[in-house]
């Protein structure tokens, strides 16, 4: 049985907000690199945040010859390295190739896939999406139409639990209780058989429809059709496709949280505090797996530990705690994010991460979660209720309560050493 959600909720296409952009995608890649304030910048697409150990060895070491020697997490859960020296992409582009982290060159910025971290883990999920995304990443990979899709286009494959149905994903297939898989943009139901191709279905039809717009549309958000007709055209094409769908006027509705720290059913769950990995943190990550990691879209890392015993495992979280990664599910530090900042962005205003830290404890007392950010453009920032903290050309910053179904609060920080008294006025 599915969980009730008003069809209303299903984001339609005459909600979305109109957009043609006068430019072409600019995000960065692993071959495509992006000159930032502190040198290059490589973006690595990780679908599903699933490295192998030696995949995550592959980065520690790229990141240590060739970059600042820190691995960075993002809001997608793949990987940046930074720091990068000039002329150092071919170098770059071998060690990923020879690690298996580059399938398909052409379509490496387009691997935007978020899959649910602990799916097969903690007996929690309806569905272990594990084969879903090895089977949507292949399609992917080998769809010519694909290699279009922007860089910031994204998949979200959630297990039922719905810990990534709610990241504002552009495709999402969600687990049902009956063996089955609800899509969106479509609103239908099909089989988890059917379900990855489905999902390139519906992004390939998104791409038809930007075409026939005249382009310069990145996102389903963006584009404007009207009511139900990505709906109706998703559909005609799983038809095409000869996929057997059903149709649905309701869809799952609840939304979970990332993992919490700790030992958490047969696994590991550890939050990197403002997404930035040390080389020893990385090493002691790679260290307590035994085959692989799962990067979070939280900035958080799951080590599956199933063939460890509670005191292995107990005794491997002790190893990360004492790396400074926060095993503990009472700390603040998994409330709070920030975009990278100066110096490393030429746009911020502000050393916002550590600001960040700075107030790390005052963010703690807070309702909702945090996000500093150095400029307006507020890149990673997270979606759902939260306090947007945004750095200003004065010096100081501005404070807003994003609370679903209420006003915008909003507030002047002069000074982060005034965060507690900031928040206070826009939560009371």
């Amino acid at each position: 049985m599915l969980a009730a959600m008003s069809s209303a909720d299903l984001r339609p296409t005459s909600q979305a907000t109109a957009v043609s952009r006068d430019r072409g995608d600019a995000c960065p890649g692993a071959l495509r690199l992006h000159a930032a304030d502190d040198g290059a910048l490589a973006r690595v697409r990780v679908p599903g945040g699933v490295l192998s150990v030696r995949q995550a060895e592959a980065l520690g070491e790229a990141a240590g010859r060739l970059g600042d020697g820190d691995v960075h997490l993002t809001s997608r859960g793949n990987v940046q390295l930074r720091g990068l020296a000039d002329g150092c992409g071919a170098e770059l582009a071998a060690v990923l190739d020879a690690a298996g982290l580059l399938p398909s060159p052409g379509h490496e910025r387009v691997r935007n896939i978020v899959a649910s971290p602990l799916s097969g883990l903690d007996g929690r999920g309806l569905h272990d999406v594990g084969p879903w995304l090895s089977d949507l990443d292949a399609a992917l990979c080998g769809s010519g139409p694909a290699r279009e899709l922007s860089g910031r286009f994204l998949f979200a494959l959630d297990d039922g639990r719905g810990d990534v149905a709610g990241l504002g994903a552009d495709v999402t297939l969600r687990a049902t209780g009956d063996g089955g898989a609800v899509l969106d943009p479509g609103a239908v139901r099909v089989s988890a058989q059917d379900a990855p191709r489905a999902a390139l279905l519906a992004a390939e039809t998104f791409l038809e429809a930007v075409r026939e717009s005249g382009g310069g549309v990145w996102r389903v958000a963006e584009l404007n059709l009207p009511e139900g007709e990505l709906t109706d055209r998703v559909r005609r094409r799983l038809d095409a496709g000869g996929i057997v769908r059903s149709s649905l006027t309701e869809v799952a509705a609840a939304v979970a949280p990332g993992p919490s720290p700790g030992v958490v059913g047969h696994a590991l769950s550890a939050h990197v505090p403002l997404g930035r990995l040390s080389a020893r943190q990385w090493r002691e990550l790679t260290g307590v797996a035994g085959t692989e990691l799962r990067l979070t879209p939280w900035r958080g890392v799951v080590v599956p530990a199933p063939d460890q015993s509670p005191r292995q495992r107990a005794e491997s979280l002790a190893r990360l705690a004492a790396a400074g990664l926060v095993t503990d599910p009472a700390s603040p530090w998994p409330r709070v994010g920030a975009c990278v900042g100066r110096p490393g962005c030429g746009k911020s205003h502000a050393d916002v991460r550590a600001d960040a830290a700075d107030t790390v404890d005052a963010a703690g007392a807070c309702p909702l979660p945090l996000y500093w950010s150095g400029c307006e453009r507020r890149c990673g920032h997270p979606h759902g209720d939260r306090i947007d903290v945004v750095a200003s050309a004065d010096g100081g910053y501005r404070l807003s309560a994003v609370r679903s179904g209420r006003p915008t609060r909003t507030a002047p920080m002069t000074d982060p050493d005034d965060l507690a008294a900031a928040l206070a006025a826009i939560t009371s």
